[in-house]
């Protein structure tokens, strides 16, 4: 047993869900277990072990294998910065920025450092699970491709296919997938398996079957919807899910066109106190807002405008004079203050752009990155907390001397004179159960006694178990070679 790669029949059909799930079944059985995916497009990064950066999703799967998140586990990360535009980040640092057409070159050179860390994975453990990106249907990018099939020919790593039934059509989408694939991709796949099924999954038996006549290949199971999916964090921004309350303490985050590292925010959703709204393009502050939350963003002066263009910073100010508060997380507090200055255009075109002016502070973009983990103290408080940076730019001004945490004896983030207003680099620091406690009890909050990674922990448990109860596992990791 060596290697299994999940791909999709499209995008977000739950594969990063599935591969963790599996990843925490494989460990109860007694392996040594890795996940790797070759390559991910996502905002959303988790700061590794070695000092890079890797998509969230695969810091939640090795959570899932008991391990720390390493670089390895995601060789090749593309961060989009506009529409037509990413960062990419190899093993874990930034090589450059380029658009689509340009990565379609780019891209053939990226397999050996894929390869590399790879075959590293594989050395350290009995088991490396794999997941795919996009589709391997998407034929039009099969030249050069490292994220699906090319790498599974690249690393002789066998392949199960999975469908989402509840976007519909998945007859189609597993059967089209082989229709449309080289014999030779489809000779990879040695099974399929049923995503998200809302109901009594018998119903689909004979759908079931008839994937298995046409293709020939053998279901591995039918996995019903996984209810707790939400605690769970969410890679991508169209994901984020809160449950809904009628009151608690009413935070709004704005989801800006380019949010990034929105994790921050579900250990709050989980709190039984709050009321957590995800503001989208078009809304109005709701009236009853008792605290903005501006996130991290991977274009800060793009989703400046953005924000602008929503009417969402008239909002802000008018919450802040009726004694609203407002914190800015890293990309969220570059906006709170006086300007954004990109003279070398690190995000993209060169220029100024004036922000909220909620803080006295300035930023200068550079194009030297932060990647750390951090223990830091809240000031206000006085609670320490864990946390990471993970950002470009550096900001200071006159509310740097009221500053909202110290890092290893210095200053870190900046607090309005009237208090009302706070901006920090930290990402993270909700996850902390101390100082969200502290945090919440500033705001007359009472708190849950739940510790939030032990909320994940034990959902990652219950997905385990409800991938066993639905999937015929040990079939399915046969397959690995």
């Amino acid at each position: 047993m060596t290697a299994l790669m999940i791909q999709g029949t499209g995008s977000n059909v739950g594969k990063s869900m599935l591969v963790a799930g599996l990843c925490r079944a494989a460990v109860k059985r007694g392996l040594s277990v890795a996940p790797f995916k070759p390559q991910n497009m996502s905002n959303n990064a988790a700061v590794t072990v070695d000092g890079g950066e890797i998509g969230r999703a695969q810091a939640l799967q090795a959570m899932a294998c008991g391990l720390e998140p390493h670089t390895d586990m995601n060789p090749v990360l593309l961060k989009p910065e506009t529409d037509v535009g990413s960062q990419v980040v190899v093993q874990g640092k930034r090589l450059t920025t380029v658009k689509a057409r340009e990565y379609a070159k780019l891209k053939p050179s990226l397999l050996a450092p894929v390869l590399d860390s790879f075959n590293r994975l594989k050395a350290r453990h009995d088991l490396v699970l794999v997941e795919g990106a996009g589709s391997p249907a998407e034929v039009n990018l099969r030249s050069g491709d490292i994220a699906n099939m090319g790498f599974a020919h690249a690393a002789n790593c066998p392949v199960v296919l999975a469908g989402d039934i509840d976007r519909g059509g998945v007859i189609a989408q597993i059967v089209g997938t082989q229709a449309v694939i080289d014999a030779e991709d489809a000779a990879m796949i040695g099974g399929f398996l049923i995503n998200r099924f809302r109901g009594d999954p018998s119903l689909f038996d004979d759908g079931y079957a008839l994937i298995e006549q046409h293709t020939a290949w053998r279901g591995f199971g039918v996995v019903p919807w996984f209810e707790d999916a939400w605690k769970l964090p969410a890679e991508d921004a169209l994901d984020i899910a809160t449950p809904q309350r009628p009151d608690g303490l009413h935070i709004v985050c704005l989801k800006l066109s380019r949010i990034a590292n929105f994790d921050d925010l579900d250990p709050l959703a989980q709190e039984p106190g709050v009321r957590l709204t995800m503001l989208h393009a078009g809304q109005p502050l709701p009236a009853d807002t008792d605290v903005v939350i501006i996130p991290g963003s991977k274009s800060t002066r793009g989703d400046l405008a953005f924000l602008k263009a929503q009417g969402w910073d008239e909002d802000i100010r008018a919450h802040v004079r009726r004694g609203g508060q407002v914190l800015g997380i890293c990309g969220g507090f570059q906006m709170l203050g006086r300007v954004v200055d990109d003279p070398v255009g690190i995000e993209g075109p060169a220029g100024a752009t004036e922000g909220l002016g909620l803080l006295e502070v300035d930023t200068l973009m550079s194009d030297d990155k932060r990647l750390t983990t951090v223990e830091a103290v809240h000031v206000p408080s006085g609670q320490g907390f864990h946390g990471y940076e993970i950002h470009i730019g550096r900001s200071d001004g006159p509310d740097r001397t009221r500053p909202f945490a110290r890092v290893a004896g210095q200053d870190e983030g900046a607090i309005s004179a009237d208090g009302r207003v706070a901006g920090s680099y930290l990402h993270g620091m909700f996850r902390d159960d101390g100082f969200r406690r502290a945090w919440l009890a500033g705001f007359g909050v009472s708190h849950g006694n739940a510790s939030y990674v032990a909320t994940v922990e034990a959902t990652l448990d219950a997905l385990a178990d409800h991938l066993e109860a639905h999937l015929d596992i040990d079939a399915l990791l046969a397959c690995a070679l």
